[in-house]
């Protein structure tokens, strides 16, 4: 099979399924242009799903908008350096179950069936080539080149405003935030780094880092997570002369929790557990740390050009000599740049897009009181959402500013468990999100719907009785 006969067997598996449909959401009228029932920031493999989950709810009047060029959304060919997804390959995701629009079968029309079985693990720029042929597949309406920068509340009730870096504002009923592993916040780089160096000499490694051209130089990585190892061994292939990884733990995680969850029922059910131990699950995942592949760390010390150091906190660093200088409690260690794999803070606080918003937003902090002694900051500032993926307001007063608005993305961890960020999570989460949004958009429209059903008095049946005496020929 090839991929044009794939495309076409989508659309009779779609046919089939009587995908999509006509539209039953009751368009709004404003004076300042068109209103979407949903804009989707995001074109990810999130905000391309969600697309596709809100078709299936015949919710159609959608925008989905990303700041990146076509192509280059999300993180697969920015800043994601990993060689495949960690991801196995088998699990399913966006295809919401339908057969032709899995990754499996999208291989398969290019590799065979025999190709399926030779994959190991999915490369990652092959996942990004899958999410383009999705995308194009599917006819979604994204717009590039669209960068949000502050949402606010219209003046016309259940209407938000997109204020965009370029262009007249957007308007919508509903907004997803479909914006990733950093959409809740911020990457992270310790204060004191920024403060003592310049901003030439380190890079989060969420960010772009050339590589190429710190070849023949030293790179110390800061972190003991799988984006350390990532990095490393991305620079050294790039020649990089060395790349040292330095973790301030004796000794590197070797427990998945995440294999787990996809094993044991945990990633669909997550939500449904009561909060104590949502809480006291997440607060474990945090602590463990997700470790790296075993390939990849066997890359990275195939490389004579790597160095690991376990117990191993950077207790300072300064500029000297046009070195950068990393103090550890083993010593000095000298390099000509830092990359920081750190990680990121969640919070809404700290998102610019909500800045209107801000503490008008509920947080766990709000909403949970952890037992003596097991309160964690880090989980305390994420939102807390409700069972659709929907921001809750801090008081009743915040209910109309915060109404309308949906966090897919990995602020979502600590209610729905791996789910808007993780490929693990996306099967089950966005029916769910999909249905929260199609269900906001029914019940703000609850007064006229069902003046709409009192009213319905369009005849179907057209029988008569006694029947009409019919000409004997």
């Amino acid at each position: 099979m090839s991929l044009a006969q794939l495309e076409h067997a989508l659309q009779h598996d779609l046919q089939r399924l009587a995908h999509g449909g006509e539209p039953w959401v009751r368009p709004r009228v404003h004076p300042a242009g068109h209103v979407y029932d949903v804009v989707i920031v995001g074109a990810g493999q999130s905000g391309l799903g969600a697309a596709f989950a809100l078709q299936r709810e015949r919710v159609h009047n959608v925008l989905v908008i990303d700041e990146n060029p076509p192509g280059q959304e999300g993180p697969w060919v920015t800043y994601a350096r990993m060689q495949t997804l960690r991801t196995p390959k088998q699990i399913t995701s966006i295809d919401l179950g339908v057969p032709t629009l899995t990754f499996r079968a999208w291989w398969e029309a290019q590799h065979g069936a025999a190709g399926w079985d030779a994959l190991d693990k999915i490369p990652r720029g092959t996942w990004m080539d899958y999410l383009r042929w999705y995308r194009a597949a599917l006819r979604l309406p994204v717009r590039n080149a669209t960068q949000l920068v502050r949402i606010e509340p219209d003046a016309a009730p259940g209407i938000h405003r997109l204020h965009l870096a370029m262009g007249a504002p957007l308007m919508a009923r509903k907004i997803i935030l479909a914006t990733g592993i950093q959409g809740g916040g911020q990457w992270q780089v310790p204060e004191w780094i920024t403060q003592a160096l310049p901003a030439q000499r380190y890079a989060h490694t969420s960010g772009p880092i050339d590589y190429a051209a710190l070849a023949g130089k030293r790179v110390g990585i800061l972190g003991g997570g799988a984006s350390a190892f990532d990095n490393a061994c991305f620079a050294l292939d790039q020649g990089v002369a060395r790349a040292e990884v330095f973790v301030r733990r004796a000794a590197l995680p070797r427990v998945n929790p995440i294999r787990h969850m996809e094993q044991a029922g945990i990633i669909p059910r997550f939500a449904a557990l009561p909060d104590a131990d949502k809480y006291r699950m997440m607060a474990s995942f945090f602590g463990r740390n997700q470790p790296p592949t075993n390939d990849t760390f066997q890359r990275a010390c195939a490389h004579a050009g790597f160095a690991l150091h376990l117990d191993a906190p950077w207790l300072g660093v300064e500029e000297h000599n046009d070195v950068v200088v990393v103090r550890t409690p083993q010593g000095e260690h000298r390099f000509d740049f830092l990359a920081i794999a750190t990680g990121l803070v969640t919070d809404p606080r700290l998102r610019p897009e909500l800045a209107a918003l801000s503490g008008r937003i509920a947080c766990w902090a709000d909403r949970y009181q952890a037992p003596p002694g097991q309160a964690n900051p880090v989980l305390d500032a994420h939102p807390y959402l409700g069972p659709g993926f929907e921001l809750l307001p801090r008081t009743p007063d915040d209910a109309a500013a915060v109404h309308g608005l949906f966090a897919f993305n990995y602020s979502a961890l600590i209610n729905h468990g791996l789910s808007a960020a993780a490929l693990s999570g996306l099967k089950v989460a966005l029916p769910r999100l999909a249905r929260a949004v199609a269900d906001q958009l029914f019940l703000d429209d609850r007064q006229a719907m069902v003046e709409a059903y009192l009213g319905y008095d369009q005849a179907e049946f057209v029988g008569q009785w006694p029947q009409p005496t019919q000409a004997v020929a």
